[in-house]
C-alpha cells in the first residue's frame, strides 16, 4: 500500500510579508469576506450563463438532455439569484 507523504510548508523567512489571509486580522477577515462575496457572485452568474443557454437551445437539443419547452423557459426566466 503507498503512503501518502505529507505537504510541509516553510515559514516566511525573516522579514516576509505574512498572508494576511494567515493572520487574521481586521484586513485578513474583510479579504475574506470579499473572496467570498466573489465567489457568490460568480456562482449567480454562471447559473445565468447556463439558464440563458436553455433558453437558445433547440427543440432537439432539450429532447437531448430530458427537458421540455416549458420545463427549459420556466427555469430560464428566473432570477440570477434563485
Amino acid at each position: 500500500m503507498d503512503t501518502i507523504e505529507t505537504i510541509r510548508y516553510a515559514a516566511p523567512a525573516f522579514g516576509a510579508q505574512a498572508d494576511p489571509l494567515t493572520q487574521r486580522g481586521f484586513v485578513g477577515r474583510v479579504l475574506v469576506v470579499l473572496r467570498s462575496l466573489a465567489r457568490q457572485i460568480d456562482r449567480m452568474l454562471q447559473r445565468r450563463r447556463g439558464r440563458l443557454a436553455l433558453l437558445e437551445m433547440t427543440d432537439e437539443q432539450l429532447k437531448d438532455i430530458g427537458v421540455s419547452r416549458c420545463d427549459a423557459h420556466r427555469e430560464g426566466i428566473r432570477a440570477f439569484w434563485e
